[in-house]
């Protein structure tokens, strides 16, 4: 069964050797091999929402629960992350800036699709947007080499694609959209 406090302590002690997007995979690559062991620790969801289950200056570990059918802008994490499917499927965009053409403009510059136990690298640089295109929750979960939530972050907008700061408030804003629009209500 999954264990989180075994989770965060392998995770801190790979992370202290070897501080790049590379160190936990192992580690998140067996956790998410165990999907009824995360739904057994943590629940099985009931709406889309980002569930912070470690935050320190080192790492932070997010359970994110993709809504149906949702999609999230453009975004980077100025931070290396792992990111470890344990249910359904994300489609991920990855995207690069515009050499000066136009400031803080991007472009299309490849895809991933992460299906249920895969898990992926990515560097401090990725600048990516995620979609959830099935009918049901996509569960995963993320290890940040840092503080998510207080490390400056950049967004884009998805039609125009010019940059603006990140805001977390933006995301949980998309996230209930989204609930709504798939008439799941908070419980």
């Amino acid at each position: 069964m999954f264990d989180l406090e075994n989770f965060i302590t392998e995770c801190d002690e790979r992370i202290g050797k070897t501080n790049n997007h590379k160190a936990v995979i192992d580690t998140l690559s067996k956790a998410v091999e165990d999907p009824s062991g995360i739904f057994n620790r943590l629940g099985e969801p009931t709406k889309g929402g980002i569930q912070k289950l470690y935050q320190s200056d080192k790492f932070s570990i997010l359970n994110v629960i993709w809504t149906p059918n949702m999609t999230i802008m453009p975004h980077n994490h100025n931070m290396w992350a792992a990111i470890g499917v344990y249910s359904g499927r994300e489609d991920n965009i990855f995207w690069r800036r515009l050499d000066n053409k136009e400031h803080g403009k991007i472009e299309a510059a490849g895809a991933k699709s992460l299906e249920r136990f895969d898990t992926v690298p990515l560097g401090s640089d990725i600048i990516h947007s995620v979609i959830n295109p099935t009918n049901k929750f996509t569960c995963a979960l993320h290890v940040y080499g840092g503080d998510f939530f207080d490390t400056p972050k950049s967004e884009w907008e998805p039609e125009t694609l010019v940059e603006s700061e990140y805001k977390v408030e933006h995301s949980h804003k998309i996230f209930d959209e989204a609930n709504k629009r798939a008439k799941i209500t908070s419980k």
